[in-house]
């Protein structure tokens, strides 16, 4: 499969790599995301590690944003603290990133192999949580009359 590549957001992973290096302190947080606005804001997050299964620096990053009034992100990043760099979204927040921003980018590999592809491409053949709605129309009782 060929996947179409976007040119790499550097702001954007120096902006994750800063908040992991000076707001992930000790084991409840080790990751840090940043993710891009359509009107060019950069928004942080951190993860909340926990042994029931806490969210991803991403997860908390969509609700940061939406809580800042932006509801639509075009490019994110997850780096690991102790400079580990870029890390991609686990199999959980692919799915989710697919669900809430079905256009959105994301920047993953190392070093000089950085590359930034659309979350579809990280998820090949994924479930379509929309598919289980119903339709506007179905929700709506037919009228009797």
């Amino acid at each position: 499969m060929t996947t179409q590549s976007h040119p790499v957001d550097h702001e954007l992973v120096q902006a994750a790599s800063d908040v992991a290096r000076v707001r992930c302190r000790g084991d409840n947080h080790t990751m840090a995301a940043a993710g891009r606005t359509p009107d060019g804001r950069i928004i942080t997050a951190v993860n909340v590690y926990h042994f029931t299964g806490g969210p991803c620096a991403e997860l908390v990053l969509i609700g940061t944003a939406a809580a800042q009034g932006a509801y639509e992100l075009e490019t994110v990043v997850a780096v690991g603290d102790r400079d580990r760099g870029v890390v991609p979204p686990c199999g959980r927040c692919r799915q989710v990133l697919l669900d809430h921003l079905p256009a959105l980018r994301v920047i993953v590999g190392a070093g000089e192999r950085l590359r930034t592809v659309s979350v579809a491409a990280l998820l090949p053949e994924s479930y379509v949580w929309a598919d289980h709605q119903l339709d506007a129309d179905q929700t709506t009782p037919p009228s009797t009359g």
